[in-house]
């Protein structure tokens, strides 16, 4: 593959016409050459997901990885890897210095920096053009001019792209924000100047919360970024985020390849987005298009980049929010309904080519659907979990269906990357047709290990204002109890009949030590248990609230079931083994169904069209808690999630009131506050020191009654 090293020595000329910037590329600079080798900066799915399309284009890879990743699926995948440092990303996929070397090393002449980490790092864009390496990316100039949020807004100002009133100075000081934020009024976004991804950002309801929630967006953006400058800006209530997917070429072409609504998000972050964004006038999607061509032709944009809009709910007017000059997590949709490839492009363009079509040659297709499988608890405020997959079962992947993921079964979730598993990408001819095919693929997937955002997507999917298209930013609090019914949280007789008879069966089989499930010896694939005596057994689920009572005996694969204190059943049972796991096929009354099954320590797990019910046996006594234990945990604040400690707010002796904050942890790139669960005094505090990583329940603060 023939590539034109275009950001070695390009000098970007800007000049101005009608208001707006271009880069006028010098062709007498750039220099052609075979390039045989690429070294994707990045880890997990994304790093696959390069490979995958180079691969496809002959180019070689290399991988780079840290101590958690040496077992990782894209050092796996890549025709070379190295290891480069520790595991957290300071000191490794974030080394720059490192990452050069091993380039160097290497031979490899081009770099793709994925998402994250490096991907808009002016710094590194410079150092590779040093080196005499091809950022695959977009020139230094456009990384600066759209991470420095003040600039950008500024420039997008003089193009005519409409954007939202704020504050965007230089002047940083505590007493020149409250009174900017005070003329803008409240509600107020603080963000981080050089933010994204939902890092440093915090909104301030009222005046009262500002100071409080300036400091805390300061010290996250400090820590993510190296820079703790904010901007301002006016909060619209409830809108919706629409964002364009842009592309150019370093010959001044530049097109869009529609929009995608990522309005649905938690902790201000992606979770669903689909393409075309629902519910738009044609007239909308093409002002949308042609304003964010114009913010990428403003800034001699180069390569694949996303403008971001948030759109009014009811009018649909747009402004512009920020940037982003990487490829997005969620680009896979805009190549469905496109029919592209964007890496591919990426490639291409880094290289000097042309882009390979005009706006006309764009068709919008059908409707795509993206949904992040993050490691995470939903109903704890979307935490996130650490942590081993001892099993991972994903959709088969289809011609109009995909499944990006770096992860296998038996792998790690860490503590120090994002805690995204997967992404199930799925294409229909129409939106209603993509999302019946995403609520069918998603109960596909079955977890253990970890507990995961699944059965929410499966709820958020099919929720009647997510299906009519009502899509906003404040989509998950107003429809909190739809999204979090009561009635999850309780096990019904069928679920309890099905966990209790799929342990007992399953507790039959011979197990092959080398392969756990997958080493049932079954033939043929049906099986029953072959009893010589009448016997019954009890289960005791969920902290024995509810008892399943089994009697069988030489009846072939019939049982009689009594749930708590009610009728006995007669129910016909027995055990599949798939290359999707064991399946449980059950007839009770005049219902057959076939469900998952899965059980892993004192866990029974259920997988069926719903999703995943995962009924517990109770512990040993040895093992349950005791009273001293439960007056412990009220007298103490413990971290909620593994992670860093990153700062303690008090001393012994210090007097707390219920709710203050009390110490503050890191984890897979969030921040969280822990608060006292009461007034009190501070007892003692861990011997752990600032930085140390913490476990999940490790109690950091211990109150004591005030005197």
């Amino acid at each position: 593959m023939y590539i034109l090293s275009n950001l070695l020595k390009i000098r970007n000329s800007l000049i101005i016409q009608n208001g707006l910037r271009y880069s006028q590329v010098q062709v007498k600079d750039l220099r052609q050459r075979n390039i045989e080798k690429v070294l994707i900066a990045n880890r997990g799915e994304i790093a696959c997901r390069v490979m995958h399309t180079a691969k496809k284009l002959g180019v070689r890879t290399v991988a780079v990885y840290s101590d958690a990743d040496k077992h990782a699926m894209h050092v796996e995948m890549a025709d070379e890897a190295y290891h480069i440092g520790p595991a957290p990303s300071t000191y490794s996929y974030l080394n720059a210095a490192k990452i050069l070397e091993v380039a160097k090393k290497s031979n490899s002449q081009a770099i793709h920096p994925g998402y994250g980490f490096l991907s808009e790092n002016v710094e590194f864009c410079e150092k590779c053009a040093d080196e005499d390496i091809i950022f695959i990316g977009p020139p230094s100039s456009a990384i600066r001019d759209m991470g420095i949020k003040s600039t950008s807004k500024a420039i997008m100002s003089n193009a005519g792209v409409p954007i939202v009133k704020g504050y965007h100075g230089e002047d940083q000081s505590v007493e020149k924000l409250q009174a900017e934020a005070h003329k803008i009024g409240f509600p107020l976004m603080i963000k981080a100047v050089r933010g994204g991804g939902g890092k440093g950002m915090r909104i301030a309801m009222t005046e009262s919360e500002f100071l409080s929630q300036l400091e805390s967006a300061k010290r996250e953006s400090l820590k993510s970024f190296g820079d703790e400058s904010m901007l301002l800006e006016q909060y619209i209530t409830d809108p919706r985020h629409v964002e364009v997917q842009v592309f150019a070429d370093m010959y001044g072409n530049a097109v869009h390849l529609f929009e995608r609504d990522c309005s649905v998000q938690r902790r201000h972050q992606k979770i669903i987005e689909e393409a075309p964004a629902p519910g738009l006038s044609e007239e909308t999607r093409r002002a949308l298009g042609e304003a964010a061509v114009r913010a990428a032709k403003a800034v001699g944009y180069v390569g694949a980049g996303t403008v971001e809009f948030i759109l009014h709910r009811t009018t649909h007017d747009f402004h512009f929010m920020e940037m982003n000059t990487r490829l997005q997590v969620e680009h896979p949709i805009t190549e469905m309904i496109t029919g592209t490839d964007l890496v591919e492009w990426q490639l291409r363009v880094a290289a000097g080519e042309p882009l390979p079509v005009t706006q006309e040659d764009i068709v919008r297709r059908g409707h795509a659907v993206e949904c992040r499988i993050y490691a995470e608890e939903p109903r704890a405020g979307f935490l996130p979990r650490a942590g081993t997959l001892h099993r991972l079962i994903q959709p088969s992947p289809e011609e109009f269906v995909r499944v990006e993921t770096g992860v296998r079964e038996g792998q790690e979730v860490s503590v120090h990357y994002d805690p995204m598993i997967a992404k199930l990408v799925v294409w229909g001819k129409d939106r209603n047709q993509a999302l019946a095919k995403t609520k069918r693929k998603l109960s596909e997937y079955q977890v253990a290990g970890l507990e995961t955002n699944v059965n929410f997507l499966l709820r958020l999917s099919g929720s009647s204002a997510f299906v009519a298209g009502d899509v906003h930013t404040a989509f998950i609090p107003q429809h909190e109890k739809e999204l979090f019914p009561e009635s999850d949280l309780l096990l019904d007789e069928q679920r309890a009949i099905q966990a209790a008879l799929g342990h007992l069966i399953k507790s039959q089989y011979k197990i092959s030590s080398n392969d756990s499930w997958k080493g049932i010896s079954v033939l043929p694939n049906a099986w029953r248990p072959n009893y010589q005596l009448k016997k019954t057994v009890i289960f005791k689920f969920n902290n024995e609230d509810t008892k399943v009572h089994v009697e069988y005996e030489s009846s072939p694969n019939t049982y009689k079931v009594k749930v708590n204190d009610g009728e006995w059943r007669q129910v016909e049972a027995n055990l599949k083994s798939t290359d999707k796991g064991l399946r449980l096929i059950t007839k009770i009354d005049d219902k057959t169904s076939n469900v998952g099954v899965l059980t892993y320590e004192q866990e029974v797990h259920v997988y069926d069209e719903n999703g995943q019910t995962v009924v517990h046996l109770p512990k040993p006594k040895y093992q349950t808690a005791t009273s001293g234990d439960a007056a412990a945990s009220a007298n103490s604040a413990s971290s909620p999630t593994p992670g860093v400690l990153e700062r303690v707010l008090v001393n012994i002796g210090d007097k707390v009131v219920k709710g203050q904050p009390l110490f503050v942890v890191i984890a897979m790139k969030m921040e969280y506050v822990v608060r006292s669960p009461r007034d009190g005094v501070v007892a003692s505090l861990a011997a752990v020191k600032l930085g140390d990583a913490v476990a999940k329940g490790a109690q950091i603060v211990v109150l004591e009654e005030e005197n």
